[in-house]
Parts: structure tokens; sequence; C-alpha cells
């Protein structure tokens, strides 16, 4: 499959809540074109973060320089860095200042990756997305989401958030999102 014919998916997409577009993500594609190299890969497994009031959420303490892209424009690129070591990629969803946004958690690979593709940072890494896209407009030529060439009938798999312990019963909502098998 060529990643460059891809559409991109509309603005409209992600001007939604949060919990919606992480379903609606599964299936789509990131494509990100770097120096010459074209990285692309299915959308398998994300999560939802619902702004403010979700004590799991980086905007529950309000906006921070670290976290000011997850207030931004809608269908924009919130990457942070976690543990110093690994980024981790997100898009905004709702309305500029919800403060709401997806993490994605994994893709299947399809051209250009290298590595493990089944985490957050591992993903980030296999597509070579780092902090520099922070604040990105998906909207571009080289960084976008894209819908699938062809209609596929997907099962979704509705599971507690990882690494989210300390959020309390926000923990155990059911706000990760996968591909059955």
């Amino acid at each position: 499959m060529s990643c460059r014919i891809l559409e991109k998916l509309p603005r409209s997409f992600y001007a939604r809540d949060a919990i919606s577009v992480a379903k609606d993500l599964l299936g789509k594609f990131i494509v990100h074109r770097f120096h010459g190299v074209g990285y692309c890969g299915k959308i398998v497994e994300t999560e939802a973060y619902l702004g403010p009031h979700d004590r799991a959420s980086h905007s529950a303490r309000g906006m921070t320089a670290r976290n000011a892209a997850m207030f931004g424009p809608t269908g924009h690129a919130y990457v942070y860095l976690i543990y110093g070591v690994h980024c981790c990629f997100n898009i905004v969803t709702g309305k500029q200042g919800d403060g709401a946004a997806v993490l994605i958690r994994a893709i299947e690979p399809i051209a250009g990756t290298y590595g493990k593709t089944n985490g957050p940072g591992l993903l980030a890494r296999a597509m070579n997305i780092t902090r520099a896209l922070n604040g990105h407009d998906l909207f571009g030529d080289t960084f976008y989401i894209a819908q699938s060439p062809r209609k596929e009938k997907i099962v979704i798999v509705r599971r507690r958030r990882i690494g989210v312990d300390y959020a309390g019963a926000w923990a155990r909502r059911l706000l990760r999102f996968y591909v059955k098998d």
C-alpha cells in the first residue's frame, strides 16, 4: 500500500469529544515524511483524555508550558516527553481550550517504520515523531492522519487506560480502545 495517496481526515473529524475520536481513529493511518523518508502506520490502539475534569489527563492541573498544545486548536499534535526518554503523540480534540486529546498507543507498521510499534513511546520512535512536532497542525503535507483507502469492519475492545493509577476512579474508566486481534 502506498501512503502517498491517502486522503487527510477533515478538521471536523477532530472537533468532537475525545471518546468518539479515539474510537474512530482506529484503522486510520499516521503519515510522516521526514528527510526524504516516508513513515506510515495503521492506528490500532488509542486512549481518550477528556479534559481538566479527567484526573488522568495532563490538562487536569490547568494549562502549563508542557501541555499548552493540548489546549490549542483541534487537529494539532500534542507531543510530550515521558520518563525523560520517550515521546508520546496525542491529537487535540474538541474545541480550542478544552484540553482534551487522544493518545496514539500502537500502530500496525505499513512503511518506513523501524523497531517495535506496540506502545506510545515505541511507535513515536519507529515513526520519527519527536517534540519538534508538538503543536504541529495535522493538515500539513509532512505529518497528518489519513483515511483508510478501503472500508474495514473493526471490532473495538474497551479497557482501562494504562499507567494512570494515580488518577483514582479515572484510572478505572474504560477509555482505552484497540482493534480486536
